[in-house]
């Protein structure tokens, strides 16, 4: 992973290793709850830009080391880095993780969540397309107690993913939540035992990086185009998506796959 002048490879903030098709992103500041300084959002930032650039990758999967998700920002060093123009945490060459910046990913993203997840680690989920917790996991969004707001996508994503209500009882108290409420809104789709959270959301990257990548990207963008332009424009997306997959090799593959019988190996092409 290119390394920016922020971004050492001494002491890295954020693993990032390869499984087949998968690309593993792994919060790796563990004594510090893995609360997200200025390094850890730029080497962030870089890991997405390798997923999204990397043609022989299909789904990122993003976990953490330790006992916690993360605690948030850590404040004391992203803090005085708020300018006139606010904060820019993206490295040259990145990808901003909450895709606010105009920017946003063509592949598929699982997240696991473990201990704590504050702030960060909701918005990551927001932006991401399935999240796994361990029961015991506790949620916050809690800007609202540190006097700013969410600024990493939650008060567009959080609304529109789990209702308004929902959304504003978390976002505007700043209250603690568990994985019953997350589960129940609709925040994450499977709660699992403690430990077993990384496992199970691996499965899952696994299982869609086995699917026909350039189907994946492209059921991805149109449910993407149906939220943020309108069904309309989804609609009207649909049959020409349908008429360039079907001439793809995969399509070709996939029918061979139906008629055998036999397991599919995609190609992305």
């Amino acid at each position: 992973m290119t390394q920016s002048s922020e971004t050492p490879a001494s002491d890295p903030r954020i693993t990032v290793d390869r499984e087949g098709h998968v690309l593993l992103i792994g919060f790796d500041r563990a004594d510090k709850r893995n609360a997200a300084d200025f390094r850890l959002l730029q080497e962030l930032s870089l890991a997405y830009a390798e997923l999204e650039s990397d043609p022989d990758l299909r789904v990122g999967f993003v976990y953490a080391h330790g006992d916690h998700f993360t605690g948030g920002l850590d404040l004391a060093d992203v803090g005085p880095r708020i300018g006139a123009d606010g904060l820019d945490i993206t490295a040259d060459g990145g990808i901003n993780p909450w895709q606010v910046s105009g920017v946003s990913l063509t592949k598929p993203v699982v997240v696991a969540v473990q201990g704590t997840c504050l702030t960060l680690g909701i918005e990551l989920i927001l932006s991401a397309d399935i999240a796994v917790a361990a029961e015991s996991t506790r949620f916050g969004q809690i800007e609202v107690a540190r006097g700013i707001l969410p600024f990493g996508g939650a008060t567009i994503r959080f609304p529109r993913a789990v209702g308004w209500g929902n959304a504003m009882r978390w976002m505007l108290t700043g209250d603690l939540f568990d994985t019953a409420e997350a589960l129940r809104i609709g925040l994450v789709q499977e709660v699992v035992a403690d430990g077993a959270q990384y496992d199970r959301g691996l499965e899952l990257a696994r299982r869609i990086a086995a699917q026909a990548p350039l189907a994946v990207q492209a059921a991805l963008a149109n449910a993407r185009l149906a939220v943020r332009e309108s069904d309309a424009a989804a609609e009207a997306a649909l049959q020409p998506e349908l008429v360039r997959l079907a001439a793809s090799e995969d399509a070709a593959i996939g029918m061979r796959a139906f008629v055998s019988r036999q397991p599919a190996e995609f190609v992305g092409r």
